[in-house]
């Protein structure tokens, strides 16, 4: 469904999640586009939001030139999320945009062209089952969260975790706080397991322009360019006071 409604929009290569290679939608198009088209879809049959997220750059010489460029060469990031509202959040490089889908006539309405992420929240987003593979910095982070008033975050904290990335990242860019997908020591996920190219770049590009930050824990994702078209990369995100904290961590303890 996106690829035929991309070659009416003359785009003319389209990478996806879905896809082993890029293709050709229409040679004379002059953009490209990557994207994930369901994010999330294991959470279709307990109704919880998911949604497709995107990346779109200029045309190069071929497909995988187009797309395998570094994540500041976007022309736009952004997703549509599917949930008790069908929203569009998208950056075309000038700050955050929301538009609302209503359903009468078809069209995104504009609610803000000024999206900005709270700087502080009581919130993080991590799979804490996985808490015993993480690394040094990781599990540091968040052993600290959970100490609360107590430890040397000076308050409490509320995890949350929904795994669909559309989600996670519509919560903190709405109310703040921190996502976290971090590498870890388990075969298949030293370098994370979420994909540059088709997730991690649009939501830094989202998120950064929304006056987050975005990271692969220690070193800004808007400066990573993937090596190939399914590279994975850590992905740390959300307000950035806290992406800076996490940072910290893996500067002292990495």
């Amino acid at each position: 469904m996106f690829a035929d409604a991309l070659t009416r929009a003359g785009v003319r290569f389209y990478a996806s999640e879905e896809r082993d290679d890029v293709v050709t939608l229409n040679p004379e198009g002059p953009l490209a586009v990557a994207m994930d088209p369901l994010d999330g879809s294991s959470n279709i049959d307990v109704n919880v939001s998911i949604g497709s997220i995107f990346s779109i750059f200029e045309a190069a010489e071929d497909g995988e030139a187009s797309v395998l460029r570094p994540a500041s060469e976007q022309l736009a990031g952004g997703y549509v999320i599917y949930g008790p509202q069908t929203a569009l959040v998208v950056t075309f490089g000038d700050g955050t945009q929301y538009y609302i889908l209503d359903p009468k006539t078809g069209v995104f309405t504009l609610v803000t062209d000024r999206m900005e992420i709270p700087p502080q929240a009581s919130e993080f987003a991590i799979n804490a089952s996985n808490s015993r593979h993480w690394h040094a910095p990781v599990s540091s982070y968040i052993d600290d969260c959970l100490a609360g008033t107590e430890g040397p975050h000076g308050r409490d904290f509320n995890m949350r975790w929904v795994g669909s990335l559309v989600a996670e990242t519509h919560r903190i860019i709405t109310r703040g706080g921190l996502f976290l997908y971090p590498a870890d020591d388990r075969p298949g996920y030293e370098t994370g397991r979420l994909r540059m190219v088709y997730e991690c770049a649009p939501i830094a590009f989202l998120v950064e322009q929304a006056g987050g930050k975005a990271t692969d824990g220690a070193h800004p994702l808007m400066q990573h360019q993937a090596g190939r078209l399914h590279a994975r990369v850590p992905l740390v995100f959300g307000s950035t006071q806290k992406v800076e904290r996490v940072a910290e961590y893996h500067q002292r303890l990495g």
